[in-house]
Order: C-alpha cells, then structure tokens, then sequence
C-alpha cells in the first residue's frame, strides 16, 4: 500500500494509476484529516456515472421519502424476484 499526499499524486499521476492498475493501494493523503482511495471504475461500475441511472436513484429516493412505496414481507421475497 502506498499513502501519498496529494501533491505527490498531481506530480506523478501515471505512476500512481499504474500502480493501481496493478492492483496496488494507493491512499492520497490531503491534509491532516482526510484522505482518499484511488481506484480504478470499470464497466460494472458505470452506473454510478449514467445520468439517467443517477436520475432513476434519485427519484426513488424522493419516492420513498413522500410514502409512495410498498412493503414487502421477507417471506414473498423469493416470489416477487421469481426464485
């Protein structure tokens, strides 16, 4: 593992992500009290980046705080998901 700070990773940003592309662990240290994980965001990991996914989170979550949701027993779980 390696913990840098941040102007280390500015100076030397392909070495640090290639290093995390070889599956290291690179913590950049900000200060005294943060610090932050550099890790890679692949195929699987783009809804978190899709807009429209991200609008779709965000209006569930909307939903959920207006009341307008179902509750579901546990033991229907396997029902509803069809297992």
């Amino acid at each position: 593992m390696f913990v840098i700070s941040s102007r280390e990773f500015r100076d030397n940003q392909k070495k640090y992500m290639d290093l995390v592309d070889k599956n290291e662990q690179v913590i950049i240290q900000r200060g005294k009290e943060k610090a932050y994980a550099l890790t890679p965001v692949g195929k699987k990991d783009k809804y978190f980046i899709d807009p429209e996914t991200m609008a779709d989170i965000q209006e569930g979550i909307i939903q959920y705080r207006e009341g307008k949701t179902t509750k579901v027993d546990k033991a229907d779980f396997d029902k509803l998901l069809g297992l």
